[in-house]
């Protein structure tokens, strides 16, 4: 009898969580195991002193990632500790743990990367620094993984130009983002607005004036009813204090399908922000900090198979000869630097 593979799903915000449990329904040939994101040594102990809660490693996000697994009766193994897997499919590399050096690594694209700015330079120019430094900028960076599965040909062509080896490269959509026509079927009460959805800019410790960004909306609107959508990891009394100050009679929402707030809308505001794509894959009036013909070269693809392509790569990865999977894996630091980062670690630490 032939043995049924071992698959660890490594997810993380809500979207990564549900787009890994998507993919995991294509593949009833495999038993199925997910983790929340997660990360060892210096990095987890960031983690457990909480100074990791903006990005997907925090508790936040965390607690919605195992609530959901919770919810749909769904495998946990927390850090993959449980089996030697078969097979790792991860939604970023950003955090690469040593457990998963010597296995076999599907990563899946999780949605807009974020700019290249100067975290994104500095983390290029020096190797060793982590690249969660420059958050999603330097996505598929670690190469550290034999597929990296992408969302459409023009993020094939991005990533290629960031240094991603072009071979490992599969252009497969990503689940959540293929399919917006299906967001048109809604019940949102508010219809031919102009939409606003906001970004976590400040709270992932960048730069944003939100004064001139929501006073730029109040112009593009010129009288409509504005809406604005936060972004979950916001903090949200002071963006709606913000938006009551700047622009009075809007409405905010800290919950709901953003999506079809999107699908509703005559216009779209974002900053740095996924929704942009489901703007434009509905024809949306869309304004965004990105350039604009990027964006649309970029927009995933729109054939509803993500899930079912991802699963054809993973097939693949779990066939292929030994000797084309498993080429050596780039560490985080150099080991000198790593090995000094450990010992001044442990002595800071320690006690």
């Amino acid at each position: 009898m032939t043995k049924r593979p071992n698959i660890l799903f490594i997810c993380g915000s809500i979207n990564q969580t549900t787009q890994m449990h998507q993919i995991a329904q294509q593949l009833p040939e495999a038993t199925h195991w997910f983790s929340p994101y997660y990360a060892d040594g210096f990095t987890d102990w960031l983690r457990r002193a909480g100074l990791a809660e903006m990005s997907v490693l925090g508790d936040k996000h965390r607690n919605r990632c195992l609530g959901y697994l919770k919810l749909h009766d769904l495998a946990i193994d927390d850090g993959g500790k449980r089996n030697d897997y078969d097979l790792v499919v991860t939604c970023s590399d950003l955090v690469i743990p040593t457990n998963l050096l010597d296995k076999r690594v599907v990563l899946v694209q999780e949605g807009m990367t974020d700019p290249e700015e100067f975290w994104y330079h500095v983390v290029k120019t020096f190797r060793f620094l982590p690249r969660w430094l420059a958050s999603t900028s330097t996505t598929g960076l670690s190469h550290s993984y034999d597929r990296f599965c992408v969302a459409s040909e023009g993020y094939r062509q991005l990533f290629i130009r960031k240094g991603v080896t072009p071979a490992k490269i599969a252009v497969t959509g990503i689940p959540n983002f293929d399919n917006m026509r299906r967001f048109l079927d809604n019940d949102f009460p508010h219809r031919h607005f102009v939409l606003v959805c906001t970004s976590d800019s400040r709270e992932t410790f960048k730069f944003e004036n939100r004064k001139a960004f929501i006073l730029d909306a109040v112009r593009i609107a010129n009288g409509r009813q504005l809406i604005f959508k936060l972004h979950p990891n916001e903090n949200f009394s002071r963006a709606t204090r913000e938006i009551n100050r700047w622009a009075p009679g809007a409405l905010v929402y800290t919950s709901g399908s953003a999506e079809h707030m999107i699908a509703n809308c005559s216009v779209l505001i974002t900053k740095y922000s996924s929704t942009v794509y489901v703007g434009i894959a509905l024809g949306k009036e869309v304004y965004s900090w990105f350039d604009l013909d990027e964006l649309r070269s970029q927009c995933p693809d729109q054939h509803g198979r993500a899930a079912q392509n991802i699963a054809a790569v993973c097939r693949e990865v779990l066939g292929a000869p030994a000797t084309a999977r498993n080429e050596p894996r780039k560490s985080l630091l150099p080991n000198p630097v790593k090995q000094l980062a450990t010992v001044i670690a442990g002595r800071l630490f320690s006690s």
